[in-house]
């Protein structure tokens, strides 16, 4: 369970523990009719709170479907349930969560993925600009080190930093246009590699 949804369990809780609180009071003289509607208005409150918490693990899962990597190199994504495509790569050995965005031209990690693998956001300049629906954001270019994909490796791949707040780093078609082909089919992607000869 991440600190948001520990916090909204600990508010809820504190939330009917009050409302209960005030219905004892206001009733001291039916105490044993408070406490049934009480144990009902208790179950109804856990059944909400599980509800709750399994929607976020089913959430959660569809996002984080793993990859299958066949012997010819070629990459099946599954199509997560909000309609995107995840993947995750190894950067500089960090587990980076990616949204792969065939919009975008290059790599962009957020402010915290960059900081997670290695490079401190407030020292880079970020002397690049991008168009984005959310308008004009400034870009710092970094190199890394090494890009782990299954199977496949590649060593100094230039990426962006964008100073701007992103939910999550993009995959773009400077990394994508490494494979031969792109195919979305039947809710899942696949990349398949260059040819060999």
């Amino acid at each position: 369970m991440e600190k948001n949804e520990f916090a909204s369990l600990i508010y809820l809780s504190v939330l009917a523990t009050i409302i209960l609180g005030s219905v004892v009071m206001s009733r001291r003289g039916e105490l044993g009719k408070v406490f049934r509607q009480a144990s009902v208005w208790l179950l109804i409150f856990m059944g909400v709170v599980a509800l709750v918490a399994s929607w976020q693990d089913i959430r959660q899962s569809g996002q984080s479907m793993s990859i299958q990597q066949y012997r010819d190199g070629s990459i099946i994504i599954p199509k997560g349930v909000d309609g995107h495509y995840h993947l995750t790569l190894t950067i500089n050995d960090r587990d980076i969560n990616f949204l792969v965005d065939t919009g975008a031209s290059d790599i962009v990690l957020t402010r915290q993925d960059a900081a997670r693998i290695g490079f401190d956001p407030d020292r880079l300049d970020y002397w690049g600009k991008a168009k984005t629906a959310n308008g004009t954001v400034r870009l710092a270019t970094v190199r890394l080190g090494t890009v782990r994909l299954g199977g496949l490796v590649d060593k100094n791949i230039r990426a962006s930093v964008n100073n701007a707040a992103m939910e999550k780093s993009l995959l773009g078609m400077s990394y994508l246009s490494k494979f031969h082909t792109i195919e979305i089919t039947k809710n899942q992607m696949i990349l398949k590699p260059q040819p060999t000869k």
